[in-house]
């Protein structure tokens, strides 16, 4: 990875898990006191890092390593039936990439979403700073990929174009409309996306089998997961 031997990382403290219950979590990040760039990047995802604003950080807690990095290879990946199905179901939206930036159109969705997905947890009420400091960064390529109805807004995949491939950072969709499966057709689309830009991979962030909300990732194969410094085929 280029730069690797260069890199400082910081811990962080314990605290609760988000995932799993009677759990703690750390992350380690790389320097913060180091502006973040692209190269830098590319690199840290293929091994196991995320974006979240503007650190790279990836889990690193004592005596658990459940969280672990997936990553759809594209030009294996044959979508489900049940994937299949929420595209066709959603065929009369209008997909395209914006920029990433603020908008109130976008930040009233992202309340929505949170309000209705995240009620209580921490992360509902934003203010129009923390939806900038979460998923837009001046150094990052980013872009929106959005699904729209007759122009009406109803899905954004904040999604980060790294160099082999693009990161799926975190995607929110009108949550009235839960039969449309926005959040499988967003992925669907960036695996799609992908290849018409050439790239080989979408990287979905972190599985853990043992958490439902992160769980879902399993059903996207043929994948890819970082375990034990290296990336393993699973789903033939």
């Amino acid at each position: 990875m280029q730069h690797s031997s260069k890199i400082v990382l910081f811990q962080s403290p314990p605290e609760p898990c988000s995932y799993l219950d009677d759990h703690t979590a750390r992350n380690v990040y790389a320097d913060p006191f180091r502006p973040p760039t692209m190269p830098l990047y590319s690199g840290l995802i293929q091994k196991g890092f995320r974006r979240s604003g503007d650190y790279l950080y990836r889990p690193h807690c004592e005596q658990c390593e459940k969280c672990i990095s997936a990553r759809i290879t594209v030009d294996e990946f044959k979508p489900s039936r049940s994937q299949k199905r929420a595209v066709n179901n959603n065929k009369d939206l209008t997909f395209s990439t914006e920029s990433a930036r603020y908008t109130d159109e976008y930040f009233d969705l992202y309340c929505h979403y949170l309000s209705s997905r995240h009620k209580d947890a921490g992360m509902d009420n934003p203010e129009r700073a923390d939806f900038e400091r979460f998923l837009i960064s001046d150094w990052c390529d980013t872009e929106f990929c959005t699904l729209r109805l007759d122009g009406k807004l109803l899905a954004v995949a904040v999604t980060d174009i790294v160099s082999t491939g693009l990161s799926a950072v975190y995607t929110y969709f009108d949550p009235d409309l839960r039969k449309r499966s926005l959040g499988t057709t967003c992925i669907i689309k960036q695996t799609e996306l992908a290849r018409d830009l050439g790239l080989k991979y979408v990287y979905l962030g972190y599985w853990i089998e043992a958490c439902d909300k992160m769980n879902y990732k399993s059903f996207y194969k043929p994948q890819e997961r970082y375990v034990n410094d290296a990336w393993v085929k699973v789903g033939h």
